[in-house]
């Protein structure tokens, strides 16, 4: 922390125009609070923290006390990301040197009374794909008594909003092209306020061990001696699977499930080197992190083998009351993504199991056999078999059926009456 501390403590001078910005009328009406994003008219609005969200700014106030940066919320931001984010730590540094201060002096005095005070530990908790409804017990049990959280993009203001009120959150979420903390940064975080004493939690999205870079947290901390437990969550795949009724594995149709990252390491469109041995018909394949590398993927993975044919769906924000998807075979998939406009996070499911959904857009009495295994689940919790269903799949045929080798955009809002899916399952065409 103190090397951290260090690197951004020249960005005061750099804030000096900010202190020195004399306030217009509409700065004094506004509370402060730091900068501010107004996200373009033509987008819903987001279930996750965006990078610059007032929410974001508004969620995390504690760290913007410092009277002498008078900073508005409506203050322009400058279009420089790396400018923002340097402003940004560069505003948080007091508040975060106060807090570790007091921490520290804490667990000196409770070491001189009790003789023994060792580093406090650190929680990486998974929140699941979006719906606080997905959330473990156990996780839901720290996540209220936790008085330190440091959160990702992909964490849920569903789930946010659970945090009690006196309770300090901090964002270190990362999105293309603005990372509000370097991974190193965020293991200095952990590791200084561990070694202050406090019992902090690490709130990640989806698993935290499922390309979460959880395992990387983990491993620095422990081998700086901070105890690290971890509370899994519902990754993507499952939840969102789940959600629209696609077994990631099914008898005689996909024997093995696969999940692929489409995110580069080092950048670049085309880091999905596995697709040669992805092309598996027999398979499941779920890609985290993937639009952008989709067209290569998919590309790749017909020319060696994998049928243009093969059932495929792309859900953008999975499990959310935001939820979009796009139905296609594997041929069509990027055009209709494309023409959908889908933005991250969108998960990508590839295999014959996603002809099993019941919004599948093909789905026919052929396809309704092999689903007769599949558990639904109806509103009041109880068990429904499909066949049970009765003119209600008729209604999701009429409603979701297209001719062959046609794609479909679906959103599911909530209805008390849907007789299963927890309320999400009512569709309407977009």
């Amino acid at each position: 922390m103190v090397a951290l501390f260090n690197r951004f403590s020249s960005l005061s001078a750099s804030n000096s125009s900010l202190r020195s910005r004399k306030p217009s009328a509409g700065d004094l009406q506004q509370p402060s609070c730091s900068l501010s994003y107004k996200p373009p008219s033509s987008s819903s609005p987001s279930p996750f923290t965006e990078k610059h969200s007032l929410d974001r700014y508004q969620r995390d106030s504690w760290l913007y006390k410092n009277p002498s940066l008078n900073t508005s919320c409506s203050l322009p931001i400058d279009s420089n990301s790396s400018s923002i984010r340097e402003n940004d730590i560069a505003l948080q540094l007091p508040e975060l040197k106060k807090l570790l201060h007091v921490l520290r002096e804490k667990r000196e005095n409770e070491r001189s009374n009790e003789g023994n005070s060792g580093p406090g530990n650190v929680f990486l908790i998974g929140t699941g794909p979006g719906d606080p409804d997905l959330l473990t017990l156990k996780a839901l049990k720290v996540i209220q008594s936790a008085d330190l959280l440091l959160y990702d993009r992909l964490v849920s203001n569903d789930v946010l909003n659970l945090v009690r009120p006196e309770a300090r959150l901090l964002y270190v979420g990362k999105t293309a092209g603005y990372h509000s903390r370097t991974q190193e940064e965020i293991h200095e975080l952990l590791l200084s306020f561990a070694e202050a004493g406090a019992t902090v939690v690490r709130l990640k999205g989806g698993d935290p061990l499922v390309f979460g870079r959880g395992g990387e947290e983990m491993d620095f901390l422990q081998q700086q001696g901070i105890q690290v437990k971890v509370i899994p969550g519902i990754t993507a795949a499952s939840g969102i699977a789940a959600e629209l009724g696609i077994p990631l594995t099914h008898r005689g149709v996909a024997t093995s499930v696969r999940f692929l990252t489409g995110h580069s390491r080092k950048g670049g469109t085309d880091p999905l080197y596995v697709a040669e041995h992805a092309a598996d018909p027999d398979s499941t394949l779920v890609i985290y992190m993937g639009l952008s590398t989709l067209p290569s993927l998919a590309l790749k993975l017909m020319h060696h083998g994998l049928p243009p044919d093969t059932p495929a769906a792309a859900i953008e924000r999975g499990t959310t009351p935001q939820q979009r998807v796009v139905f296609a075979e594997l041929k069509d998939l990027i055009d209709e993504v494309t023409s959908a406009n889908l933005v991250s996070p969108t998960l990508i499911i590839i295999g014959m199991v996603v002809a099993l959904s019941p919004f599948w857009p093909h789905y026919s009495k052929e396809t309704a056999v092999l689903v007769s295994s599949v558990r639904f689940i109806s509103a009041s919790g109880r068990t429904v078999r499909p066949d049970f269903l009765g003119g209600y799949l008729a209604f999701i045929s009429q409603c979701i059926f297209m001719p062959i080798n046609t794609a479909s955009i679906y959103s599911y809002r909530s209805s008390s009456s849907a007789p299963f899916y927890h309320g999400r399952s009512r569709c309407s065409g977009i």
